[in-house]
């Protein structure tokens, strides 16, 4: 799904090489995520049967609404952190699960760290029982605030196992050591993906992510609140872009079963994003800097050179491409939010 595509959902058969049709059965869970909603559209689109599982704390029903009532298509409301219901054959498992907002995720943090554990032990043994390739959806937070730029993936990390972000950066750690485990034990066949900040239509406009936050903010006049003296970076990929990463590197061989960054390795500061998104809204909002949240990275830049390497994936759409289709959904999901303001 490139920027400006329609998000609409159209029967497609994809084909082998023989022009055999190959359907396989899916399980998205997270699948009403932000990532989630787009990522089963696209399965789908892709002539596979998909089951979507979530709990829904964080996980929206608007954005798996088109998909509703969909022959190839099922969901089930249901927490990763209980035994996994009977569910028939599944060819491929995306665990997705996990809230990805500090906002969200620090709501409740045991929770969150049994969602990133237990939930993958579940889906791991799921996965080992069905012979099921299985992608867990890591984070570049597992590698903290970063002491180098870019983060290559052999990075170890500076990390706080203690602070407000833990619950998230280490379960996610956590969770890559069971895929690894897994894969090493049991020969289960296992994808890891390091996720860098993605945006994109589907985001929850009060999930207190940056881009959500300036956008909404921007929109409405307010202030558009920048943490710290604005000189952090972040690098944005666009959810088109990490969708097909996604796919990609499930499709890759078995052997490519240690962690792979997907990322837009082009880098704002968090003052260059604010000026972007108040310029090509055309917003009156005034700057504002507030203090700096426990453990926020300083610095989140990918390196993506496995990723060209091992898949042939590199991301296609810019930042200012990008915004160019995320104002609009927002300026139409956030009215509520501003009318009420």
């Amino acid at each position: 799904m490139r920027a400006g595509q329609d998000f609409s959902v159209k029967t497609a058969v994809s084909k082998t090489a023989g022009g055999v049709p190959h359907r396989m059965r899916i399980l998205v869970t997270g699948g009403a995520g932000f990532v989630g909603g787009h990522l089963c559209a696209q399965l789908i689109v892709d002539g596979h049967s998909v089951i979507c599982l979530d709990n829904l704390l964080t996980g929206r029903m608007v954005n798996i609404r088109h998909l509703l009532g969909h022959p190839q298509f099922q969901f089930v409301l249901h927490d990763v952190i209980l035994p996994i219901p009977e569910l028939g054959r599944i060819d491929q498992i995306y665990n997705l699960a996990c809230a990805a907002s500090p906002k969200k995720y620090q709501a409740d943090p045991v929770h969150t760290f049994k969602t990133n554990v237990l939930g993958a032990i579940n889906l791991l043994e799921l996965a080992g029982m069905q012979d099921a390739s299985i992608l867990q959806s890591s984070t570049s937070e597992v590698y903290g605030d970063p002491l180098i730029s870019p983060q290559v993936e052999s990075y170890h990390g500076n990390v706080n196992t203690v602070g407000p972000r833990s619950c998230y950066d280490e379960g996610k750690r956590a969770a890559e050591t069971l895929f690894h485990d897994f894969h090493e034990s049991h020969g289960v066949r296992t994808r890891i993906a390091r996720i860098f900040n993605t945006y994109g239509p589907g985001m929850c406009p009060t999930d207190g992510r940056v881009i959500s936050n300036f956008v909404v903010q921007a929109l409405s006049d307010q202030d558009i609140t920048v943490y710290g003296d604005g000189t952090q970076t972040r690098s944005f990929c666009y959810i088109s872009d990490l969708i097909a990463g996604l796919i990609a590197l499930m499709a890759a061989p078995d052997s490519i079963c240690y962690p792979i960054n997907l990322g837009n390795p082009v880098e704002f500061t968090m003052n260059e994003l604010a000026r972007s998104v108040r310029s090509t809204i055309g917003s009156r909002s005034v700057i504002r800097h507030i203090s700096l949240p426990v453990d926020d990275p300083k610095q989140r830049k990918p390196d993506i050179t496995q990723a060209r390497r091992v898949l042939g994936w590199t991301p296609k759409v810019s930042l200012a491409e990008g915004l160019g289709t995320t104002i609009p959904y927002f300026a139409q999901a956030a009215q509520p939010l501003m009318v009420a303001e």
